[in-house]
């Protein structure tokens, strides 16, 4: 398995806004990718902070995301995003829910 990190700053009194954006958007198009997993969402506090974690089957779903549909999902959170989301790629090494645990 195979995640992407993007982490973002959100636009100020922007949290209901996001998550809608995200409900009715963006992850409707997430489940059309091709070895797309899951999404988990972690938002601050005070609501000026966001990390999405998106899992993928394997790298080259993720990669072949990010080379066709990302651009489309960075248009459809301009509204509420400010600046440039940073990605970072990871190998998922464990996840209780998706029963993965490290190969020893």
């Amino acid at each position: 398995m195979y995640a992407r990190r993007v982490s973002m700053n959100l636009k100020p009194n922007s949290v209901p806004e996001f998550t809608r954006t995200l409900e009715k958007e963006v992850i409707p198009a997430l489940r059309k990718q091709k070895g797309f997993q899951d999404e988990i969402t972690l938002v601050v506090p005070n609501g000026t902070k966001v990390v999405a974690i998106s899992l993928w089957d394997k790298m080259e779903s993720a990669t072949a995301y990010n080379n066709s549909g990302y651009a489309e999902v960075v248009k459809m959170l301009s509204k509420v995003v400010d600046g440039t989301p940073n990605v970072e790629n990871y190998e998922v090494s464990n996840s209780t829910f998706h029963k993965i645990a490290v190969k020893v």
